[in-house]
């Protein structure tokens, strides 16, 4: 189950900064993702064991302090609709503005949990100046500094409690989700794929409050689509369109096992397309990239080569990624693009056995060790393959792990992929002291 926290608020109240605090708090674990929006706005966090996703809608806000921008108001309704809780964020040194009642009087209506952070709370006197905040009418305060950390736990406790713990579905099988920008053809590959023959269509309640699952059984497949069509029937927000997209694909995202990301054959991949890519990889998703209207594209023998290579360089370090080209309106390929979805989830949850791996990368590792740092031998003993669910883990036991640098370790990993076949899935690998 997706959970997601909005921190929303005017500028320069702090968002950015607690944004930055939440999202590097536990670093083996915590990861921001670079790029989604036009700066840092999505990250991975963890308190107590509890992961979520911290969403900053600061670089959105195009008003000024007097004048609630339409802007304003529509990234204020996007994260209320969106997130699993919100943190309304205040600043004690310039107290209340009228954005802020703007802000409040949208927030009394709805029906998400809503804290009310006061920020740069740093001495006694500014504890007492924020009681001036009660009268928003938001309940309970919490007094914070963003910038020492000051109150940020007590804060995350609170906001766990209305997490909702993951579920074991009923069917313990994949789920898929097709993402991508508006108008790139999601709804006609969903309709193609389960128009027809509705009698096999069974939705499943529950699985998401906002992103419905739909059972599919069918051509010897059985599997839950994430069904994100039909997303953007709303009126368009303009200038917020990329951060309406990317935040109605992250609960899909985090609800699926398997990405598979459309995109529109006449433009290519583009910013927001890379977007959610490094959102699929930064959450240890299976993704199969999708060219669609490929039926629409003047060709010759080199084109489908030449888009390949063009989607493979634009996605690099991680270009071991099924590509395929179809066409959801005319069907071609498209049961080619669920066979290739399968074979990325079965790639996911693949366990290499031990003795196996040892055999293959030992002798990698013998032909090419590891660079030698400071006149210290790295020797790397052992490695099996560790965890499950997410994606697959491989951990080395050597010596000095604290000495391993990213350039070995990519030599691993292609190691790993040109033995074992991971294409489609992002591999972690970890070391650890022997």
């Amino acid at each position: 189950m997706a959970n997601i926290v909005a921190i929303i608020g005017r500028p320069n109240v702090g968002k950015s900064t607690l944004f930055n605090r939440l999202t590097q708090s536990r670093k083996a674990i915590v990861d921001d993702v670079s790029g989604v929006t036009r700066d840092r706005h999505y990250g991975k966090s963890e308190w107590t064991g509890k992961e979520f996703t911290v969403v900053d809608t600061g670089g959105y806000v195009l008003g000024s302090d007097d004048i609630f921008d339409v802007a304003i108001r529509d990234q204020v309704l996007i994260a209320i609709k969106e997130a699993t809780v919100i943190l309304f964020m205040v600043d004690v040194k310039t107290g209340i503005t009228d954005l802020d009642d703007e802000v409040a009087h949208i927030l009394r209506q709805s029906n998400k949990p809503v804290y009310l952070v006061v920020n740069k709370v740093d001495s006694g006197q500014q504890h007492l100046e924020s009681a001036e905040f009660y009268s928003l009418g938001l309940g309970e305060l919490y007094q914070i500094s963003a910038i020492t950390g000051s109150g940020t736990g007590e804060l995350l406790d609170q906001v766990i409690q209305h997490f909702q713990e993951d579920s074991v579905d009923e069917l313990n099988i994949p789920k898929f989700a097709i993402l991508g920008r508006p108008n790139v053809g999601k709804s006609s590959l969903t309709n193609a794929l389960i128009g027809e023959e509705r009698n096999i269509v069974t939705p499943i309640a529950g699985t998401t409050r906002d992103s419905i699952s739909i059972y599919y059984n069918k051509f010897g497949h059985e599997f839950l689509l994430v069904d994100t069509a039909g997303l953007r029937k709303k009126k368009k927000v303009h200038e917020d369109i990329e951060f309406y997209s990317v935040m109605r694909s992250l609960r899909a995202l985090e609800d699926a096992d398997v990405i598979l990301l459309m995109i529109d054959a006449e433009t290519g991949m583009e910013q927001q397309d890379l977007s959610i890519f490094s959102l699929a990889i930064k959450n240890r998703k299976g993704v199969v990239i999708l060219v669609n209207k490929w039926d629409l594209i003047e060709k010759d023998n080199k084109t489908m080569s030449k888009v390949k290579s063009d989607i493979q360089e634009k996605i690099a370090p991680f270009s071991d990624i099924p590509i395929l080209f179809i066409s959801a309106t005319e069907k071609q390929r498209i049961f080619k693009a669920i066979e290739a979805a399968q074979k990325v989830y079965d790639n996911k949850v693949k366990k290499i056995p031990t003795s196996k791996l040892n055999s293959v990368l030992l002798e990698a590792i013998e032909n090419y060790p590891p660079p030698a740092v400071k006149g210290k031998y790295i020797r790397i003993k052992y490695v099996t393959q560790v965890g499950s669910g997410h994606s697959p883990v491989f951990a080395f036991f050597c010596n000095l792990p604290q000495y391993i640098r990213e350039p070995y370790k990519r030599y691993l990993e292609n190691k790993i992929r040109d033995n074992f076949d991971f294409s489609g899935v992002p591999i972690q690998i970890t070391f650890k002291q022997k």
